[in-house]
């Protein structure tokens, strides 16, 4: 049987890890696309409010990844389904 401490220690670890990741990406990805869409409007100034609103609705798809990970990660850390299961 594995002890509470050592559980809830490894689960903390991992909603680290889980929360790190889960952001790292979804910043980079951000990143890519504010450069992809900086390129295109150099490249075509009387595009910029059809590639502005592009822009702003991807970025806005993936800053919910990341907040689907947040969500994840405060339910491991706070309400851990596993925890019930370790008790008994």
């Amino acid at each position: 049987m594995v002890d509470i401490s050592t559980f809830v220690t490894s689960s903390t670890v991992v909603a680290v890890l889980g929360i790190s990741i889960g952001v790292a990406f979804p910043a980079l990805a951000m990143g890519w696309a504010i450069s992809k869409a900086l390129d295109a409007l150099s490249r075509q100034p009387e595009a910029e409010s059809s590639i502005m609103r592009t822009l702003f609705i991807g970025l806005a798809m993936i800053e919910s990844l990341a907040i689907y990970v947040l969500v994840i990660v405060l339910i491991v850390l706070f309400r851990n389904p596993l925890l019930e299961y370790i008790v008994q």
